[in-house]
């Protein structure tokens, strides 16, 4: 039984908000026992999961923009590959599987293949992390032991089923609020609005579920796909978790 979990939802460039929140929380002395994380949370999670604090996390992982992590193909399976972020995790990453990973460590994916979603607590990080964050349509699948899989926020954004049981309190975090948005102007628009749409169903019965329930509500005005304002969206996230009342956690 793990004292504390943490439950990192996907979000695109607005997973710099995890890790201002998470960095937060750490000079609270609140630190996660275990992660479940999808997406960018899968992202920001396999960071601190490695044992890389929070704020390096960023620094790392705000060096460039979007664009840097993908690549141009033609547009068979997916507009975009994750070559990037592959080159990324190995190269910050000390670790080369899951189970390595000095905090236990989740990430949700979408297995195209068989129709449901899965949780990795093993296997290889690149692999794994780049499945669970690879948004359908925009981003080519990943093929794992002969099945193809995608961003596990298709079938489940806020992935707290594998803790379930495991640890004490549960901290949910999600960077994906849905508000109204203007006219979509593009393919890479439309895709990215219905995948937001879709990810948001099981937020109630998550809120049930947790001991504390994070949802900075501005991140709405940041692009899912623009990581020019990294640096706003983590103040944003440490600033939100200033602001709310911890009392619940033990």
């Amino acid at each position: 039984m793990h004292q504390t979990g943490f439950v990192l939802s996907g979000g695109g460039a607005r997973g710099f908000a995890h890790l201002g929140i998470l960095h937060y929380m750490n000079e609270q002395g609140i630190t996660p026992d275990i992660i479940s994380g999808v997406s960018a949370g899968a992202i920001a999670g396999v960071f601190i999961a490695a044992g890389i604090a929070p704020l390096e996390a960023h620094k790392i992982l705000s060096k460039g923009g979007f664009l840097k992590y993908t690549k141009m193909q033609l547009p068979t399976t997916g507009l975009l590959r994750l070559d990037g972020l592959k080159e990324l995790l190995a190269k910050e990453i000390p670790y080369k599987n899951l189970e390595e990973l000095p905090v236990p460590f989740y990430a949700a994916t979408t297995n195209l293949t068989k129709g449901r979603v899965e949780h990795f607590d093993k296997g290889p990080i690149e692999k794994v992390v780049m499945a669970s964050s690879s948004i359908p349509v925009l981003f080519s699948p990943i093929e794992i032991n002969t099945c193809q899989y995608v961003d596990g926020g298709v079938l489940n954004n806020l992935p707290l089923e594998p803790l379930e049981g495991k640890c004490k309190q549960v901290i949910t975090i999600n960077i994906h609020p849905v508000n109204e948005t203007g006219k979509l102007k593009n393919l890479t628009q439309v895709a990215m609005r219905t995948f937001h749409l879709g990810v948001n169903r099981q937020v109630e019965e998550i809120k049930k579920k947790s001991t504390l329930y994070i949802e900075p509500k501005e991140l709405y005005k940041y692009d899912l796909l623009k990581a020019g304002k990294a640096d706003e969206i983590f103040e944003l996230g440490y600033n939100y978790a200033k602001s709310i009342d911890m009392g619940c956690l033990k």
